[in-house]
Order: structure tokens, then C-alpha cells, then sequence
């Protein structure tokens, strides 16, 4: 019995280590490593992270630390099938639009945003390494609500299908029809909240939340401030509530009732986010066309009410373009 025990011990250690073989960080690797990359049958994944204020209780850095366990499970899922590997990035520290601009407050202390052409141009230029070296499977992993963010990291993969006859799909920016989620056979049922915690948390939970609290209460429980149970609720139940509540003078940069926060909720959020994830791009990765599921960008800046209100997003990123394209002419870099 004993020797049996041990067996299986073995067994499932080298398991371990076989599939952890296949799951390679490019940042660790030398040019001869990734040269010898199988690229028809290596997986990148491009995972990022906006730093935004979510706040006075969660850290700035609360959708990397999201988005980068949600890498760890796709990279799994993906490498447990035979003959696959996965090449995962550092990291990019770098989206566009923080919380903070739903109420039209364009500097805000925990956001560090980019421009949205620049978030653009960095994937692109990304996808075109890639493209060149023959990589022709990319999965970009940036969780964040902002819809021109989703807008820029669509456009860059449709810049390498174009160009590379490859995938390169913004998975966040993706929205299946319930016909679609039913195809992909996830019929897991998204984790809801019991009726009187919906009702203080409000319906648009896009902020900082209960959910946000609670997934970093799972994920980095170690930064969460515990001033979190004591935050009033600032609950949105439709769009103009949302905008309002953002617009307040003293608004704090949440949405929603932390304080409901658990991490046994945050496990849950992850999981079916991380199944939700997986089977969709398992399912591009056996032939699905990503260009048939409906885009969360598409579907937000069809609303009037959004595009209105991202207006002044737009004018205020033209004068920052104004005045750095005048400080570089007055030095003369062109």
C-alpha cells in the first residue's frame, strides 16, 4: 500500500513539472530558448494591468493582480492539452481611463492613464514583433471596463489578423450571446449576490464594489484596507445614476458597497471568470471565429448617453497631445 501511495505521489509531482515545462515566461528565457519554440503550437499571452485608483481601500494595481491569477489559469488550461505551450509576458502596467473619469475627473491620485492611441500603439507594435518571429496565437489578458481601452486592444488584434493571418483576441472585449455561452458549454451560473446585498451594492457594480472588494479580498487580502467595512454604500442602478454618483465633489472612487466584501465571494467571481475565459479561447484555439461573438466596445460606444459622457475623455486627451506635440516643437524633435 505504501509503495502505491508513493507511486501515485510520483506520478502526479511529474505531472506537475511536465505541465510547468510547457508554461515558459519570456522575460526568463534566452534567444536560443524562444527560438526553439514550437510557434504553430505556442500560445502567448499578453496580460495587463490599469493603474487606477479604487478607492481608499483597494490598491491601484487591483486589476493587474486580477488579471495576472487569471493568466496562471488560462496558461494551465491551455497546456494541459497535448503538445501545446504557452509563452506568458511581464505584466504591462499600462491601460487607458481610470474609474475616476465616469465623473469627468481627469486627474486623480492611483491613476497613471495612457493615452488611448498610445495603448493602441503599444500592442501593435507588440503584435508586430510577434507577427515577425511567427507567432501566430496571442491572447491579451486586460480585464478593465473602460470602453475605448477594449476599443484600442480590439483594433491591435484585428491589425494582426490582417497583417500576420493570426489570432490575436482581447478576450475582456468579448461578449458571447447566451446561444454562444451555451455552445462553449459554460453553464456555470454567474456567482450572484443574495437579493438585500444586490439592492445596497446596486445593479451597475463597475467600481470598486462588492465584487472588486471581494476579489482582492481572495487574491491580496494583505492589501485591502481595512476601512473597507465601513465604507457607505454609493449604489447605481442605471447609467445616469452611475455618472451622477461619479460626478460628486467628494466622491471617494467607488461604486457600490464594499462592506459586503467577502473573500469566499471574490473565490467564486475568479473561478467562473477564469472558466468563463478558458473555454472561450479553447474554443478559438479549436477554430471558433472570434469576429462571430459580439464586442463589449462596440456595445457600449453604441450607447449615446456613454459616448456623451466620454466626450470630455476625448478633448481633454487632445490637449495633452497639444501640449506635448508643442513642447517637442519648440525643441525641434520631430
Amino acid at each position: 500500500m505504501m509503495k502505491r501511495i508513493l507511486m501515485i505521489a510520483v506520478l502526479a509531482a511529474l505531472s506537475c513539472v511536465t505541465v510547468s515545462a510547457q508554461i515558459h515566461h519570456v522575460a526568463q528565457m534566452n534567444v536560443e530558448q524562444i527560438r526553439a519554440l514550437d510557434k504553430q503550437k505556442t500560445v502567448v499571452i499578453l496580460p495587463g494591468g490599469m493603474l487606477e485608483e479604487h478607492g481608499p481601500h483597494l490598491p491601484s494595481f487591483t486589476d493587474g493582480y486580477s488579471n495576472e491569477w487569471l493568466t496562471e489559469r488560462l496558461a494551465e488550461a491551455i497546456v494541459a492539452r497535448s503538445g501545446w505551450a504557452v509563452l506568458v509576458f511581464p505584466i504591462t502596467p499600462l491601460g487607458h481611463a481610470g474609474g475616476n473619469e465616469i465623473g469627468g475627473k481627469y486627474v486623480f491620485p492611483g491613476t497613471y492613464s495612457i493615452r488611448r492611441t498610445t495603448l493602441r500603439a503599444v500592442f501593435m507594435d507588440l503584435a508586430t514583433e510577434l507577427g515577425e518571429q511567427g507567432f501566430r496565437r496571442i491572447f491579451i489578458m486586460h480585464g478593465h471596463g473602460a470602453p475605448f481601452h477594449n476599443l484600442m486592444l480590439d483594433q491591435a488584434g484585428d491589425y494582426f489578423r490582417d497583417t500576420y493571418g493570426g489570432r490575436m483576441v482581447n478576450l475582456h472585449g468579448l461578449e458571447p450571446t447566451a446561444e454562444q455561452l451555451s455552445k462553449l458549454k459554460l453553464i456555470q451560473s454567474y456567482p450572484r449576490a443574495s437579493a438585500a446585498e444586490e439592492k445596497e451594492n446596486g445593479l451597475l457594480d463597475v467600481h470598486a464594489g462588492l465584487e472588486e472588494t471581494s476579489r482582492l479580498l481572495f487574491l491580496r487580502p494583505d492589501l485591502v484596507n481595512p476601512i473597507f467595512n465601513q465604507l457607505p454604500p454609493q449604489p447605481a442602478n442605471t447609467l445616469p445614476e452611475l455618472f451622477q454618483t461619479a460626478k460628486a465633489r467628494n466622491w471617494q472612487g467607488y461604486i457600490g458597497s464594499p462592506r459586503l466584501a467577502t473573500a469566499t465571494y471574490g473565490a467564486r467571481l475568479q473561478q467562473y471568470r477564469a472558466a468563463w475565459n478558458n473555454a472561450l479561447a479553447l474554443a478559438i484555439l479549436d477554430g471558433l471565429d472570434e469576429r462571430e461573438i459580439p464586442r463589449y466596445a462596440d456595445f457600449m460606444l453604441n450607447d449615446r448617453m456613454v459616448v456623451r459622457e466620454l466626450e470630455g475623455s476625448t478633448k481633454y486627451e487632445v490637449e495633452i497631445e497639444r501640449k506635448q506635440g508643442e513642447w517637442m516643437k519648440k525643441k525641434g524633435i520631430k
